[in-house]
């Protein structure tokens, strides 16, 4: 029986980050689904991001205030930035977009932000499972063929700013627009192996 009860909250406090993923990779799928209310999604998507940012600022004051941690403090902290990362990086795409002044949509910008937003629930899940080393590891595997789904769309798309004669600033903000989205994807599969590996380490 312990004396000092480990303090379990830093659970929930990962899962209300997992939440912030899949609630800004959501409003980015609908940013793009709907240009003309551009900076309606992006100020929603800095709102996210600013909550997340919040979140894991609590996250690492309470490893430094907590007696007993449920998992190793470094492995806490390494996920709590892992999961604000893939925020960061939704965050950065929105706003590039404005930059951009984007005014109508590309059919890959949908299908990628849609792989993200089923990547960004299965990463919800893997969190809220992570005492589950079976399932954490299934859904690792899920994430891995949505990572792959999207590196085939993210080429397509690619392959497809240069056909005929395009204009070239299109191509230019295009290929930025699909590299965030292909990044965010990559950090999707990066928090997935850290779970994987904390649930393994802890099983």
């Amino acid at each position: 029986m312990r004396l000092i009860p480990r303090d379990e909250q830093f659970f929930d406090m990962f899962a209300q980050i997992a939440q912030r993923i899949t609630s800004s990779v959501t409003l980015l799928h609908e940013l793009f689904s709907n240009p003309a209310r551009l900076q309606h999604y992006e100020a929603a998507i800095k709102d996210v991001e600013h909550e997340a940012d919040v979140l894991v600022q609590q996250v690492n004051t309470r490893i430094d205030t907590s007696f007993v941690t449920p998992l190793d403090r470094e492995d806490i902290h390494r996920l709590a930035t892992r999961l604000d990362n893939v925020v960061d990086l939704i965050d950065g795409t929105a706003r590039r977009a404005r930059m951009f002044r984007i005014t109508e949509t590309r059919p890959a910008a949908l299908k990628l932000t849609e792989v993200l937003v089923r990547a960004g629930k299965t990463i919800e899940e893997q969190v809220r499972d992570i005492k589950k080393p079976k399932a954490v590891v299934e859904c690792g595997r899920r994430i891995k063929q949505l990572e792959e789904e999207g590196d085939a769309l993210y080429h397509a798309a690619v392959g497809e700013l240069f056909d005929g004669t395009p204009d070239a600033l299109d191509v230019i903000k295009w290929k930025e627009l699909f590299d965030k989205l292909e990044e965010a994807l990559d950090e999707c599969e990066d928090v997935s192996n850290v779970l994987e590996s904390i649930a393994l380490k802890n099983s």
